[in-house]
């Protein structure tokens, strides 16, 4: 990809001692939990999927162990925690429940629209997700016009998140150094990963499932800020915004 023409230098108000100013060329969101609303409904939907296997496991049990991460690290995080693993089809079945309910409850993140819109630099995906999970969402929610081709997975990369190859991957192939980049998440694996690449990090955590028993303590000293409504997204960066 062409090198990037915009960028933005921005006064971070930090949850670590004093502030930080960085020039900012480049905006990295992560896709569910962020740009789609869609993490309660995937954990909704693991959870059912696990039952009909005979696995009885809780929606505090996902996010402590799922959140975040690609189906592979699911599966191999599974076969760790009870010692086998899930039959050939648990993948094809998961996706298929998955991807029904996502056609008939997936809505975008409420004024995620208007911060896109609204962005005086480049932005583009980095999610942990299926390319058609990922495909799929942007189309229900009415985002694919919007971030076009500028989508990564980590099917791009050797290792999924937390590790930071995904990040590392979108600066390369966007022409911007990482520390250029600001990275939102939602996910502790998240969160880890941008941070490692040597991101700013923000988190955001007005997704359904902060509302359904997500924890999300422990990564406080990792990201530059934490927000909870999209609205509020330029109120620590006015620079960003187009004017």
């Amino acid at each position: 990809m062409a090198p990037l023409l915009y960028a933005r230098f921005f006064q971070c108000n930090c949850r670590v001692a004093g502030a930080c100013l960085r020039k900012i060329s480049l905006v990295i969101f992560d896709c569910d939990g962020v740009l789609v609303d869609s993490e309660y409904l995937s954990a909704q939907v693991l959870v059912e999927t696990f039952a009909d296997i005979g696995v009885n496991i809780d929606l505090p049990f996902v996010y402590t162990h799922f959140l975040g991460h690609s189906f592979s690290s699911v599966a191999a995080k599974f076969a760790k925690l009870h010692g086998t693993g899930v039959r050939e089809s648990f993948e094809t079945d998961y996706r298929a429940n998955l991807l029904r309910r996502f056609t008939s409850e997936l809505k975008p993140m409420p004024g995620v629209i208007a911060v896109l819109d609204s962005l005086a630099i480049p932005y583009c995906v980095a999610t942990g997700s299926s390319p058609l999970r990922v495909t799929r969402s942007l189309e229900l929610t009415g985002l694919t016009s919007r971030v076009k081709d500028r989508v990564f997975t980590t099917t791009m990369v050797t290792r999924g998140k937390p590790a930071p190859d995904i990040f590392l991957h979108v600066a390369r192939e966007m022409a911007v150094p990482a520390q250029e980049c600001l990275a939102i998440e939602d996910s502790a694996s998240g969160i880890e990963a941008a941070k490692a690449a040597g991101m700013v990090v923000w988190q955001f955590t007005g997704g359904c499932h902060f509302q359904h028993g997500y924890n999300h303590q422990g990564t406080e000293h990792l990201v530059d800020r934490v927000f909870d409504r999209m609205d509020a997204f330029f109120d620590a960066a006015p620079d960003l915004r187009l004017t």
